[in-house]
């Protein structure tokens, strides 16, 4: 904690006032670029990893970066998506996992690593990601281990933008190109970012150099059934 409280100091004294000119913009309202689904993984840092400002994302963080799907009682991840877009005025949503996910290992761990009686809400919560589990029961069983948990955390991503499309406002809007949806895998020990490609079925890495128009755009249309595949930097 006490690492915490100099930061606060720290941020206070120097950071805040080296962006005061931002910060007083803020103050008036906020008009961020996007909607960033992620995992509550405290390695997971949206504006270190899109080099972003405060103000620029509408983060949105759970276990598993994980949407209920319309009609589940006490959503609020759906709520803040739908505040985002209708009031916020955002049109692109991204659903972002990554590598090494504790949620994925868990969801299709057959030792049940999460317990149910000593974790009972987590297990209640996974209970959202069913459909990835079967995906992975019926596509991967070739995979073990890290390589298995991170192919669920791609399938995730996918499945979790289904979900966002039971939201009336999102499905309205999409079918009118008015949001765009993205489906992005964050590689921990490298620090890259893959996107998901619809047409290819397949993430792909964001270039090293500069993103061109076409990349990480639109890319999370209504999925085929091929699986995704991807190469082994992000497998491995």
């Amino acid at each position: 904690m006490q690492q915490l409280v100099e930061g606060i100091h720290h941020f206070h004294n120097i950071g805040f006032r080296e962006r005061q000119e931002l910060f007083s913009r803020l103050r008036n309202g906020q008009e961020p670029e996007a909607c960033m689904i992620t995992c509550a993984d405290s390695r997971i840092v949206p504006n270190l990893i899109t080099n972003s400002e405060p103000g620029e994302l509408f983060i949105v963080r759970n276990v598993g970066n994980i949407i209920p799907c319309f009609g589940t009682s006490n959503n609020g991840e759906m709520a803040a998506i739908e505040y985002a877009v209708v009031e916020l005025g955002i049109q692109d949503i991204i659903v972002c996992g990554h590598t090494g996910c504790g949620a994925m290992k868990a969801l299709v761990s057959q030792a049940a690593t999460i317990d149910a009686g000593r974790l009972p809400h987590v297990s209640s919560w996974l209970r959202h990601a069913q459909a990835t589990l079967e995906i992975v029961k019926d596509h991967y069983g070739h995979l073990q281990g890290e390589k298995l948990a991170n192919a669920a955390a791609e399938e995730n991503v996918l499945v979790q933008l289904e979900h966002l499309r039971t939201l009336p406002v999102i499905a309205s809007r999409v079918s009118s190109g008015r949001v765009r949806l993205h489906g992005w895998m964050y590689k921990i020990d490298s620090g890259e970012v893959f996107y998901f490609e619809s047409e290819a079925g397949q993430f792909l890495k964001f270039g090293d150099a500069s993103v061109s128009a076409s990349e990480g755009v639109a890319v999370a249309g209504r999925r085929e059934e091929k699986r995704p595949r991807t190469g082994t930097e992000l497998h491995g």
